[in-house]
């Protein structure tokens, strides 16, 4: 077996068709099959189901895919990791910046990444925060900076801030002005991120604590879709920010702080299971600095740092 083998299967099954794999690695699809073919003879399993649709991954499958992605992780750090032994820290940190964030921040934190470690190789990409997390669980990211409430044990953290959420609408809401009550709230039409998103997760135990139950109009799991839907005019939203000028300047009212306090915690998360490289020690040393530098200069409404 050869590592060639593990890295056609991986770009097959990401691909989810040999004609594309194909196509993205510039192999011909004759060879790019005959590879796969090969390591399922030498395991002596099929790893693939093929059908007209596209190819999914079996259960032995899975395993390979696994496996094999975070032995060509390790093999793709590897010269970064030897260099960094003699010099200057070296090397390739995938992470990710939840969206709630990233409108605000990313720029000037990859910007901070590289002054503080400029031979580290940043690949960097926003998401929702559940959607990193899985990420970071299929080992295609490093990290991540993500909102949260439940701490599952499969994750390393370094919880920064506590983050209020607020209620975000189109048109300010009359008799208000700087914040609401959770009863004023939940006779609203509102837009919502559906279960077990974090944030529902916790906006629902909010209501349930009082009494109450949300008047959901509409759910999305994209927080970019759900803040559409409420420019839109579809609802209101409970989102983790309390300002949008720099990323939708004039867009929104502004946000109402909810009261009682709904909060989620950001935390900068790596897998428990694979510790991050030097590289990724270092990248992650800088990320955290620069976030409470961050809140500590009150350039995020509703954050607390913890201490």
């Amino acid at each position: 077996m050869q590592f060639r083998h593990l890295r056609y299967f991986v770009k097959v099954v990401e691909a989810g068709s040999f004609s594309r794999a194909a196509t993205a690695i510039h192999v011909a699809q004759p060879a790019l099959s005959q590879q796969v073919g090969e390591l399922e003879e030498r395991l002596g399993f099929t790893l693939l189901e093929r059908s007209s649709r596209g190819v999914r991954p079996t259960a032995a499958g899975e395993i390979v895919f696994r496996e094999a992605s975070e032995i060509l992780h390790q093999l793709e750090q590897l010269p970064g990791l030897v260099r960094s032994t003699s010099g200057d820290v070296e090397g390739i940190v995938n992470f990710g910046i939840t969206v709630a964030l990233a409108g605000g921040i990313a720029g000037s934190a990859v910007a901070a990444c590289k002054q503080a470690l400029p031979k580290v190789t940043l690949k960097f990409s926003d998401a929702d925060s559940d959607v990193l997390q899985d990420r970071i669980e299929a080992q295609t990211l490093d990290m991540a900076l993500v909102f949260e409430d439940d701490f599952v044990p499969n994750f390393s953290r370094y919880p920064i801030f506590r983050q209020r959420l607020y209620l975000v609408r189109r048109e300010p809401l009359a008799g208000c002005e700087r914040v609401v009550s959770l009863e004023q709230v939940a006779k609203l039409p509102l837009v919502l991120p559906p279960l077990p998103k974090h944030r529902r997760i916790v906006i629902d135990r909010a209501f349930a604590a009082a009494g109450l139950t949300p008047n959901v109009v509409a759910e999305t799991d994209a927080a970019l879709s759900e803040l559409s839907a409420v420019r839109s005019g579809v609802g209101s939203s409970i989102f983790n920010a309390g300002t949008f000028e720099n990323v939708y300047p004039g867009a929104f009212a502004e946000p109402l702080l909810i009261e009682p306090p709904i909060s989620l915690t950001c935390s900068l998360v790596s897998s428990s299971d694979f510790p991050l490289t030097h590289a990724g020690e270092a990248v992650k040393d800088v990320l955290i600095r620069f976030v409470k530098d961050q809140i500590a200069r009150n350039t995020r409404p509703g954050a607390e740092l913890i201490s």
